[in-house]
């Protein structure tokens, strides 16, 4: 299902449409007020949304009670469903690509100073995109750390978790911080913790 409520990618027409054609798949029996939770859409845009699509045969709208509906997609509403989601789908593939390239210009001062020896700090969805934005290039990834004990000892994507105390010992050039959740506060205190090391510390 398709969550709308976000700061920096205004939904579209389109999008509010593919967000309401997936949640019909998924439960058809889904009243307006959760479908309104689950997209971030107001109970009024919902119920235009789906009188509107009604009268465009992509749902079939049947009464169960006096109060309660259950929606159907119709074959055109799954035609739509799957081109828009295609659309979706390609559009998103095109930021993670250009995600990529930036979280590579913000790298690249580090290879002409020959810090190429990485660590990244932070265990989440962020580094799982520097990771694949390392892919081929020359920098080889030492460590990962985190500072959650949950995640420490575990794999996450081949790589071993380690506390950050283990910069200790690690041999690395570099610290890049792939966390944007507490950016700074970890910027400080691997400031504080890696004085005496020499090692560059990157805020993506």
């Amino acid at each position: 299902m398709l969550i709308l409520d976000n700061h920096y990618f205004k939904p579209t027409t389109k999008l509010r449409t593919l967000a309401l054609l997936e949640a019909v798949a998924s439960d058809g029996r889904m009243s307006q007020q959760d479908m309104g939770g689950h997209t971030a859409m107001s109970i009024a845009m919902v119920n235009q949304y789906i009188r509107d699509m009604d009268a465009r045969n992509l749902i079939l709208c049947e009464p169960v009670n006096g109060k309660s509906y259950r929606y159907t997609l119709t074959e055109d509403g799954h035609r739509m469903r799957r081109e828009f989601f295609g659309q979706y789908c390609a559009e998103i593939v095109q930021s993670y690509t250009i995600l990529k390239n930036m979280v590579q210009d913000q790298l690249a001062p580090l290879l002409g100073n020959d810090r190429t020896k990485l660590a990244l700090y932070g265990a989440s969805e962020t580094c799982e995109v520097v990771l694949s934005s390392l892919t081929g290039s020359a920098f080889t990834v030492v460590a990962l750390l985190d500072s959650d004990p949950a995640k420490q000892g575990k794999f996450f994507h081949g790589h071993l978790v380690s506390p950050p105390e283990a910069l200790s010992w690690i041999e690395c050039d570099a610290v890049v911080i792939t966390s944007f959740g507490r950016q700074e506060e970890i910027y400080q205190r691997l400031t504080r913790q890696t004085a005496s090391q020499q090692l560059e510390i990157v805020r993506l």
